[in-house]
């Protein structure tokens, strides 16, 4: 009894791997990556036989067309990138072409922009110098007591503080007759324990000129009471004056003689010469290079002690 043993077929065992993503192109076709195609060709590949010598395909031929699969697919791939590489520069150029019109156009805002702030400024100015020129017939007093009866009757309140203060000049006949006389502003806070101001409108510009220079001189009055008269101005001209207060005590206190000129221009007296600043930043230089005042100016130290 002869023992017969059938020959068992081999397994077609495949490699368990995972397809491969695929590359799009620039026109919606789809083509395979390299690891589908080793496996395309792994299965096409020429199977050795015992039995018949005769392949259906060479090994020669086999790796003639595995090679011509590969540059075709290599070739794909590299005319895709060229393409997006292409696309891309092109991209890029235009992108930087419109850069450079964006900062040119920049460039010209800008320019713009800084004329449109300069006639803006200028513009400002000259609206500022109106106003200040409207009221240069007006005085301000400062510090005159609320009460009814000064209210009621402000011009005549004004002649007696020109009776009181400086009758020379009704004296010499000078026109000290009044357009008008208002509180300023119109309605009382009661929140505010100071007075309101007082502007007065004269007629007479000269009258008004020797009113003010001699309230420069002394301290005025009205019955006994101290009382500010200054220039009435607006109130932009008003905020820059009041920034040289802290300076301008100081100054006083040293000796310089300062006055505050118009519409805002600090000047003192200093070692035998007049000298005038527009800005305090100006001053303060000034003042760092002058060991007689160096320090004696710091306006940042002196509002910290003050609060």
């Amino acid at each position: 009894m002869t023992n017969s043993t059938e020959a068992q077929k081999p397994q077609n065992t495949k490699k368990n791997k995972k397809k491969g993503a695929t590359l799009d192109t620039f026109y919606g076709a789809k083509i395979q990556n390299t690891e589908q195609i080793e496996e395309d060709i792994q299965e096409n590949s020429p199977k050795s036989s015992k039995g018949n010598r005769n392949s259906p395909q060479t090994h020669e031929e086999f790796e003639s067309e595995r090679t011509k699969k590969m540059e075709a697919l290599w070739e794909e791939k590299w005319e895709m990138m060229q393409k997006k590489f292409t696309h891309l520069q092109n991209q890029f150029d235009q992108t930087v072409k419109e850069n450079q019109a964006l900062k040119q156009e920049l460039i010209k805002q800008s320019q713009n922009t800084k004329k449109l702030e300069e006639n803006i400024k200028y513009l400002s100015d000259k609206v500022i110098d109106l106003e200040n020129r409207g009221r240069r017939e007006n005085l301000r007093i400062i510090g005159l007591p609320e009460k009814p009866e000064i209210n009621t009757k402000l011009d005549m309140v004004i002649q007696d503080i020109i009776k009181e203060n400086c009758p020379e000049i009704l004296e010499q006949g000078g026109n000290t007759a009044t357009d008008r006389a208002h509180r300023t502003p119109s309605t009382l806070n009661p929140q505010k324990t100071t007075p309101r101001n007082v502007i007065d409108k004269f007629q007479s510009y000269q009258t008004k000129e020797k009113i003010l220079q001699e309230a420069r001189k002394r301290q005025f009055r009205y019955k006994g009471m101290p009382i500010r008269v200054t220039q009435d101005l607006a109130s932009s001209t008003l905020n820059d004056r009041k920034a040289w207060n802290m300076i301008f005590r100081k100054a006083r206190e040293l000796g310089l003689q300062p006055r505050i000129s118009y519409p805002a221009k600090l000047t003192i007296y200093f070692q035998g010469k007049v000298w005038a600043f527009n800005k305090i930043e100006d001053f303060q230089l000034f003042a760092k290079k002058r060991p007689e005042l160096c320090g004696k100016f710091d306006t940042e130290n002196q509002r910290a002690r003050n609060t």
